[in-house]
């Protein structure tokens, strides 16, 4: 399979892809997975058929929640709102859900996130104040730092930290999340 490809399906080979037969292609891919990533789903869309066919089938169902007032956020704000998938901020929130043998497959060994974390440190604008370059390092991309926490290690006063925080949001180098917690943007 892995040279060579797979084709798996109940239909005959040729039969055309009608959207009636869409539900059944979908059991079989979710059948195959270890969860299911909703992302957008209107009201009647196959996604929220598929995500159906991955709880009966006892796979892990996650989506991803959008705006209250679009229509292709409906689906997934459903399915959160329901309690039959687990809400996904970022993509750790799916690897923790995962077997560890998978999971492991997913993250860098120690030695590149070092690497990945000093090359992000080096890519600091060289105009920060101190306060700024020592949040800024302080601060990852994908594990968000609660604002006590940065007080506590960081060491500097409370308006000393706010400043900071304000300045480099303004520059838009980090971004505040609910609950005081703050992240580096990208």
């Amino acid at each position: 399979m892995e040279t060579g490809g797979a084709l798996l399906s109940q239909f005959p080979l040729g039969t055309p892809p009608v959207p009636e037969n869409f539900p059944f292609r979908n059991r079989i891919i979710s059948g195959l997975s270890l969860g299911v990533l909703v992302i957008e789903a209107a009201e009647n869309s196959g996604s929220l058929i598929t995500a159906r066919l991955a709880m009966e089938q006892n796979r892990e169902v996650f989506a991803v929640p959008g705006n209250i007032t679009s229509r292709n956020s409906f689906g997934t704000n459903y399915l959160i709102k329901g309690a039959s998938a687990k809400l996904v901020q970022q993509w750790q929130d799916v690897a923790a859900e995962l077997p560890p043998e998978v999971a492991a497959r997913l993250l860098p060994p120690e030695g590149e996130k070092k690497r990945k974390r000093d090359a992000i440190s080096a890519a600091a604008p060289a105009d920060l104040s101190e306060g700024e370059r020592k949040i800024f390092h302080l601060l990852s991309t994908d594990e968000p730092a609660h604002i006590d926490s940065l007080i506590e290690v960081s060491k500097l006063s409370v308006s000393e930290l706010t400043g900071a925080l304000f300045g480099l949001e303004m520059r838009e180098l980090v971004r505040q999340l609910p609950g005081k917690c703050f992240v580096r943007k990208l």
